[in-house]
């Protein structure tokens, strides 16, 4: 494996190539598509952040991608860092004519998108842990490949953040339960050619979910989820708002995009934020 200690530091493998940025627009950025501007950036603290800073003076349908995040975040606070160009680290700006009560699909709806994308230009099994991780089998073990964060910005829009490992080595793993596509055993980890199955992907799920005004019934959204997710049917543990613990099977979604929980007791519970913990059987 050769490497540079170049400009970009230790992480600056020559097998990862930067993002070709003017590609990615005549690729994307189309007269009738929902993606209305592509910038890429060599580094950034955020793009979730820098997105919803300029919500009100950006149409919908920006995307960000950084080559680097320096204060990437996840859900709950938690920090997201990769080595640079090893992932995809990108924020998308939406502003969904839809009920706001149904925005809490989005999350959810990005999974989805991000799976089926993924799925067809990497060739990998991928599941979706609710509400918001991306798996991946690595040597017959689940491990989170991407996480997904979406943020108000504003009365009328949301910025949905995605990030995916693709060419990370066990190394360089954040953490144990992590992974990447490539130790997935992709047939491609092309970030050009990733990011735009995923955009396209999501593109198109966005656009039969506000055509059907959000509704995840009619625009086949809550189906493929409950397809993809290998939460339903698992042992789990919530890990609820005030310090509060939940245990039960996850049997279903219900159609405010919650997890529903049956507990011990005989009765169900609803969750609709919260960490929840894959129990082992």
């Amino acid at each position: 494996m050769t490497s540079s200690q170049g400009s970009g530091g230790r992480w600056s493998d020559l097998d990862r190539p930067p993002l070709n940025a003017p590609a990615l627009r005549r690729a994307l950025v189309l007269p009738d598509g929902l993606w209305t501007s592509l910038d890429v950036v060599t580094a950034t603290g955020s793009t979730n952040s820098d997105l919803a800073a300029r919500a009100d003076e950006l149409p919908e349908g920006a995307v960000l991608v950084a080559e680097e995040q320096t204060s990437g975040r996840g859900r709950l606070d938690r920090t997201w860092t990769a080595p640079a160009r090893s992932g995809l680290f990108l924020s998308v700006l939406l502003k969904p004519a839809v009920p706001v009560h149904r925005w809490g699909w989005l999350p959810l709806l990005t999974g989805v998108a991000a799976a089926t994308g993924l799925a067809k230009a990497a060739g990998v099994d991928t599941s979706l842990k609710w509400p918001n991780d991306v798996l991946v089998s690595v040597a017959g073990e689940e491990r989170k490949t991407g996480g997904i964060l979406a943020e108000r910005a504003g009365a009328e829009a949301i910025v949905v953040g995605l990030g995916i490992n693709v060419t990370l080595r066990e190394d360089e793993l954040p953490v144990p339960a992590a992974g990447s596509l490539l130790l997935a055993g992709a047939v491609s980890t092309d970030r050009d050619t990733l990011l735009r199955a995923v955009l396209r992907s999501l593109e198109q799920w966005y656009g039969d979910w506000v055509r059907a005004d959000g509704d995840p019934d009619a625009s086949g959204l809550q189906a493929a989820y409950t397809a993809g997710c290998a939460t339903l049917g698992r042992r789990v543990r919530a890990e609820l708002p005030g310090e509060r613990m939940l245990e039960g099977e996850a049997v279903a979604l219900d159609g405010d995009g919650r997890l529903v929980v049956a507990t011990e007791g005989g009765g169900t519970e609803a969750v609709g934020a919260g960490d929840i913990v894959h129990l082992r059987t």
